[in-house]
């Protein structure tokens, strides 16, 4: 039980000790974006930006035309939801080498509550020219992730939450490349993040092929394609609206190369404070839920 930020925290000091390059924007959250190792090793490669995200992307898209690789790190209600003019001007026109790392996103941030729960922001990403979005399911995979993201050029964000969330299978990484975690013959569950955990519980129990879909731009139209074309329906489950962000991007996939029938979970509307479970069961997130979906024959 690790979470997907303290991936980040850990391969950023690894990567950073071997590529001079790396350096790393917070705005006034160091601990929580799991940073505080980055800015003791390495003072001169952190700055902290003060609660000022805006300036921070600015700032950022600076130090990548200037040739370093810059891991700019908020809360995902923060960033992107209080900076998308900057992060659309100043990275994504400009094709900027900014790597955008955001922890804290969907509901089982928990007690935090509504205003603390980014449930939009891989809808807005998804809209942006240029930019690549990845949703690592686990400790491991954010690693990778992390590695994997600063080899690729030009902008990315990484969507990372707060909770210590189970381990799942070993998984190599790629990005565009979704991971098939099992196959059955029944119906097709596609789930990004942590929650993908509970896809693949759910998926044990009624014969399902389950996806890690773990890069939302560019997708795996292939993956995608071929097992929708394999099965009877197909189920999405994520952590987000159901609006914009996995359900919609495979809706969107699926209507132009295969339709199939399709059954999205997640939020449709605020969150609200409870503990992680609890908002779990309250949206739907949940192994019951997921397997008396895929049983639905309409």
């Amino acid at each position: 039980m690790k979470s997907t930020r303290d991936g980040y925290g850990e391969m950023i000091v690894e990567l950073a000790k071997k590529n001079k390059s790396i350096v790393a924007l917070s705005a006034d959250l160091t601990p929580s974006v799991r940073l505080e190792n980055f800015k003791k090793k390495f003072p001169e490669r952190f700055f902290q930006c003060g609660v000022a995200e805006a300036n921070m992307i600015g700032m950022a898209a600076g130090l990548a035309l200037d040739g370093k690789i810059p891991f700019v790190s908020s809360f995902a209600v923060f960033v992107p939801n209080r900076c998308l003019d900057h992060i659309r001007q100043s990275v994504c026109y400009t094709d900027a080498n900014v790597k955008i790392v955001s922890t804290h996103a969907g509901v089982i941030t928990g007690p935090d509550g509504a205003t603390h729960q980014a449930l939009e922001d891989i809808a807005v990403m998804r809209a942006l020219p240029n930019m690549k979005v990845v949703v690592p399911c686990d400790f491991d995979q954010a690693k990778k992730a992390v590695k994997a993201i600063t080899k690729t050029k030009g902008p990315v964000y990484v969507r990372l939450t707060r909770p210590k969330t189970p381990g799942l299978p070993k998984q190599s990484f790629k990005i565009g490349k979704a991971n098939v975690l099992r196959k059955g013959k029944d119906v097709t569950i596609i789930a990004c993040g942590p929650i993908v955990y509970e896809a693949l519980e759910a998926g044990k129990k009624v014969n399902a092929t389950v996806i890690n879909c773990h890069t939302l731009d560019p997708i795996d139209k292939a993956t995608i394609v071929k097992y929708a074309k394999k099965s009877k329906k197909i189920v999405t489950i994520e952590d987000h609206q159901i609006r914009g962000g996995l359900g919609g991007a495979i809706a969107e996939l699926l209507g132009e190369n295969h339709p199939v029938k399709l059954k999205r979970i997640g939020a449709d509307g605020f969150g609200e404070s409870g503990s992680p479970e609890e908002l779990k069961k309250k949206f739907g997130l949940t192994v019951s839920n997921i397997t008396r979906t895929c049983r639905l024959k309409k």
